[in-house]
């Protein structure tokens, strides 16, 4: 049986990268081009703001935004895989640790995932 190495770790890291970034910039692609067929002649009125769209604020709206087709809820979806790809990383990073046996990495990489999942569930940054 392999030992399994640090650079075969670095290399399915590298792959979550890049597949992460790829997937949500296809997705957004796609949705912007949803968007634009659909509102792409639509005069914009600048003397109002409209705010954020009421699918954002509930949970599952972008989800029935992409079942749907709406441009705006396909990019939103987008954004969301492109903000989760580090944080794939970090879990993955903390599963390569357990496997090296390095437990003080592995218990700081978890400690890094809680600060993210903390900071994102309260809504505070910083």
């Amino acid at each position: 049986m392999n030992k399994f190495k640090d650079t075969d770790m670095q290399a399915v890291i590298g792959w979550i990268l890049r597949t992460g970034v790829l997937v949500s910039m296809s997705v957004i692609f796609i949705g912007g081009v949803i968007y634009l067929y659909r509102h792409g002649q639509t005069h914009v009125d600048y003397s109002k703001f409209v705010g954020v769209p009421d699918f954002v604020s509930n949970p599952g709206g972008i989800i029935q935004g992409i079942f749907t087709l709406r441009g705006r809820a396909i990019i939103q979806a987008g954004i969301i895989l492109l903000i989760a790809t580090p944080v794939i990383r970090v879990v993955f990073s903390a599963i390569g640790f357990v496997m090296e046996k390095d437990y003080l990495y592995t218990a700081i990489t978890v400690l890094v995932l809680l600060i993210i999942l903390t900071s994102m569930i309260s809504g505070h940054a910083g």
